[in-house]
C-alpha cells in the first residue's frame, strides 16, 4: 500500500463539504499548516472541526473561520480568535467546548474502538446538561461518546514512507491521539525517510493508523503568546 502523496492537495483530496474533521495542534504548536492552506484553497464548507483550540485571526484553524468553512467547532480554548467570537456571538458558529481532558479521551477511545467512556470532568456543570449520569462508589461520572471523525489530519517532525511518525518536544501534544482516532488519517511531516531510518525505539505513532503522509513545507511555527523572563 502506497502511502505517500506528493501533497497536501493530493493527501485531502476526497475531502468534502459536511465532513468532520480531527485537527491535531495545540494552539499553534503541531498544527498541519500545510493542510490548512489546502482546505481553504479547496473551499470546502459546513466542516466540523475538533481541535484543541480555534487557531487566531489570520492563522491555523482561523483561516477556515475567516472563509466560513467551519459549521461548527468542538474545542478545549478558544480564546485568542477574535473572528470566532463574532461568529460565535452571531450565532453563525455552533461551539461545543469540553474539558481538555475529554477532548484528549474521547480521541483515545475513538482509536481504541471504544463507543464511550465515563469522566468525572464537568459533573454538576453546563457540560453535563443532557448526558448520562452514573455513580461509581462515591463518585458521579458523566457519559461522553468517542469522537466520529471522517479525517484526521496531524502533523509531526518526521514520518517514514510506511507512516510511522515521530513528533518533537511539545508539538507532540493532541496529533499522536488524534492520528488514531480518523477513519482516514493523513500526516504532514517536516522530514519524510525510508523505512528503518526511524529509531523503533522513538516512535510515537505506529504507521498502522497512517493512511496518508507527505512532506510538508514553508513551515512559519508561528508563536502564539511568546513570554519571556524579564532581565535584571
Amino acid at each position: 500500500m502506497n502511502k505517500v502523496y506528493k501533497n497536501a492537495d493530493e493527501a485531502l483530496h476526497d475531502i468534502t463539504d459536511n465532513m468532520t474533521i480531527l485537527l491535531g495542534g495545540f494552539g499553534l504548536c503541531g498544527i498541519p499548516e500545510n493542510s490548512i492552506t489546502a482546505l481553504v484553497k479547496k473551499g470546502v464548507k459546513g466542516l466540523t472541526c475538533i481541535s484543541n483550540n480555534a487557531g487566531v485571526d489570520d492563522f491555523g484553524i482561523g483561516l477556515m473561520l475567516q472563509t466560513r468553512q467551519v459549521k461548527k467547532m468542538i474545542a478545549s480554548y478558544v480564546g485568542e480568535n477574535a473572528e470566532f467570537e463574532r461568529q460565535l456571538l452571531s450565532g453563525e458558529l455552533d461551539v461545543e467546548l469540553i474539558p481538555q481532558g475529554t477532548l484528549a479521551t474521547r480521541c483515545m477511545a475513538a482509536g481504541y474502538g471504544m463507543p464511550a467512556i465515563y469522566t468525572p470532568a464537568g459533573v454538576g456543570t453546563e457540560v453535563a446538561e443532557g448526558k448520562e449520569v452514573r455513580r461509581f462508589g462515591d463518585k458521579d461520572y458523566l457519559l461522553e461518546y468517542a469522537f466520529d471523525a471522517d479525517f484526521a489530519i496531524v502533523k509531526a517532525w518526521k514520518g517514514d514512507t510506511m507512516g510511522n511518525l515521530v513528533y518533537r518536544d511539545t508539538a507532540r501534544n493532541f496529533n499522536p491521539l488524534m492520528a488514531m482516532a480518523g477513519k482516514i488519517t493523513i500526516a504532514e511531516v517536516e522530514e519524510l525517510v525510508e523505512p528503518g531510518e526511524l529509531d523503533a525505539n522513538f516512535i510515537h505513532t505506529p504507521g498502522i493508523y497512517v493512511n496518508r503522509i507527505f512532506k510538508g513545507a514553508n513551515y512559519e511555527k508561528r508563536i502564539e503568546n511568546r513570554t519571556t523572563t524579564p532581565r535584571p
